[in-house]
């Protein structure tokens, strides 16, 4: 059986092997690409046909299962940082195998697409086509990947979790960051080119697929937009863009899994669940503001909550302003040790960084209230 970018890193890096299969996977997309038309690629409707090809057989293949069979009792962090690195080495391999067929005349011919038929699409818009489809997919599937080994729960049938990954793949809503991150992540000489290839238009709100095809096309021309360093420019940024994809899914699903993993310690030691939702609540709600990795972390504990003790608090569910009266009601009527309430309190706290002065006060009065008890 041949060879494919997903089980690459299971084999080392062999050249010849490396361009075979990235040889391959352009002749995949190559037959993708004569299914568009010219239409499919100015209204980008290209990326819509592409994520449910990309994603639809990879999945059934790619799961929890299947990197636990190949890597059993491998920490995630060790297996996201090669499949990383690998997967920039092919995103190098597949720019040089591209650039040495770009010419000025694909900026020129870009702008003059026209008609519906596959017949009407360009040769040379074609090559770009290649070329962006591929790193597209490649950049797609490792965001997938990370997820899966962070054990990130992601039902791609969902669309709320299709646009999470497609949004955390490609940088979108988040290009500031990456922006940023560019000057230690990449050599100083190559740092201009990035920030020119993220310079564009961040999208923060549109969750409009044929949008995000047009956006992922224009910012990929910038490969053959300077006259005779067409092959280095698109080795250099597919290398780069692809590491800091690969970096930037590592850090938010990374993040998550943390979230995730706190929350089941959190519900797995807990002697009085229903009083620690409470507790993390009025914590979590005590400067009035709620950090993205608050709002995780209570999603999970009142998830885990109901699957391993089996509560449900309705009343907490349908609550608009929590009241640290009616918590503190709650504790002083609960006997014993409530070191874990206190355990809880603190943790739920730190989640999201340094803990804040509300949130001290209200550990300092939940401490004295367990000590009475």
């Amino acid at each position: 059986m041949a060879r494919t970018l997903t089980d690459a890193v299971d084999a080392g890096g062999d050249d010849d092997a490396d361009r075979k299969v990235v040889e391959q996977e352009r002749a995949e997309i190559r037959e993708f690409i004569k299914g568009l038309s010219s239409d499919d690629i100015k209204s980008g409707n290209w990326f819509t046909k592409l994520s449910a090809q990309a994603m639809n057989s990879y999945t059934a293949k790619v799961d929890a299962q299947y990197f636990q069979e190949r890597y059993a009792g491998v920490p995630a962090d060790a297996i996201v940082d090669q499949r990383i690195k690998m997967a920039a080495r092919y995103a190098a391999l597949e720019g040089g195998l591209s650039a040495g067929a770009y010419s000025a005349a694909v900026v020129a011919t870009l702008g003059s697409l026209g008609g519906a038929s596959p017949a009407t699409v360009p040769a040379a818009v074609a090559t770009l086509m290649v070329d962006v489809a591929f790193i597209t997919r490649l950049q797609l599937r490792l965001a997938y990947d990370i997820a899966v080994l962070y054990r990130v729960p992601l039902d791609l049938s969902d669309p709320e979790d299709m646009w999470k990954l497609i949004r955390v793949a490609f940088t979108i809503k988040s290009g500031e960051a990456v922006q940023k991150s560019v000057v230690k992540a990449v050599p100083a000489v190559v740092r201009p080119l990035i920030k020119r290839f993220y310079s564009g238009t961040v999208l923060t709100a549109t969750k409009g697929l044929p949008v995000v095809g047009k956006h992922l096309l224009q910012r990929n021309v910038i490969k053959i937009g300077i006259p005779l360093v067409g092959v280095p420019l698109a080795v250099v940024l597919n290398r780069y863009t692809t590491l800091l994809a690969g970096r930037h899914a590592l850090a938010v699903f990374r993040n998550e899994a943390r979230v995730i993993e706190l929350a089941e310690n959190l519900s797995k030691r807990s002697q009085h669940p229903q009083l620690m939702l409470w507790v993390a609540w009025l914590v979590i709600r005590a400067n009035r503001k709620i950090a993205d990795d608050e709002a995780l972390l209570m999603r999970h504990l009142v998830r885990l909550v109901r699957d391993q003790h089996q509560v449900v608090d309705g009343e907490l569910a349908h609550l608009v302003d929590i009241e640290p009266a009616e918590v503190w009601r709650r504790v002083d009527a609960e006997p014993g040790d409530l070191s874990d309430i206190l355990d809880v309190a603190d943790r739920v706290a730190a989640v999201d960084g340094d803990v804040n002065a509300a949130e001290r006060d209200v550990i300092a009065e939940l401490r004295d209230r367990c000590r009475r008890a």
